[in-house]
């Protein structure tokens, strides 16, 4: 099960997106499909076919942000995070090898897409980091072992400006 958290940038995202394809991207290919179809033989008809079809796909994609913002929960940055690792927080961890690696804690659904530098709270390595503070060591789980890493540094993205309609989903 994944977890319903998500950042308020990561929920600005998904709303901006739903926003996209239900009011802009959804008309524009209605009207096509729609062209498409007064032409006559839809069977052989290819701007009717692939229109229909990437249709269904901007249906599918908004009846599933539709389904899922509802049920998120917004994580906002709270000073009382600060030294530690909780939601949201960007670490940069090293190991002994001198590997060092920087991310944010994140929502599941913000992992995906052209997103860098982002793990899950879900994964085993950001449940290993929850609440360390820097110098401590996280041992991480992995298929090929025990693997040892040291928090360099933790910090927060403080300010994201609110919209109105995040006041009813904030933690």
């Amino acid at each position: 099960m994944k977890t319903k958290l998500i950042t308020p940038e990561g929920y600005k995202k998904l709303k901006d997106e739903h926003d996209h394809l239900w009011f802009e991207k959804r008309p524009e290919i209605t009207k096509t499909v729609t062209w498409a179809a007064s032409l006559g033989d839809r069977s052989e008809n290819a701007d009717y076919t692939y229109n229909k079809r990437l249709l269904r796909q901007i249906d599918r994609r908004v009846r599933f942000l539709r389904k899922l913002l509802p049920e998120l929960t917004i994580v906002h940055y709270s000073p009382q995070q600060e030294g530690r690792v909780f939601f949201g927080a960007w670490v940069e961890i090293e190991n002994d090898a001198g590997e060092k690696h920087v991310f944010r804690i994140v929502g599941p659904e913000e992992i995906y897409g052209d997103e860098k530098g982002v793990i899950s709270i879900d994964s085993p390595m950001a449940r290993a980091l929850l609440k360390k503070e820097i110098d401590d060591v996280c041992t991480v789980t992995t298929p090929a072992g025990k693997k040892h890493w040291y928090i360099n540094s933790i910090t927060y993205q403080k300010a994201f400006a609110k919209r109105p309609s995040e006041d009813k989903n904030e933690s």
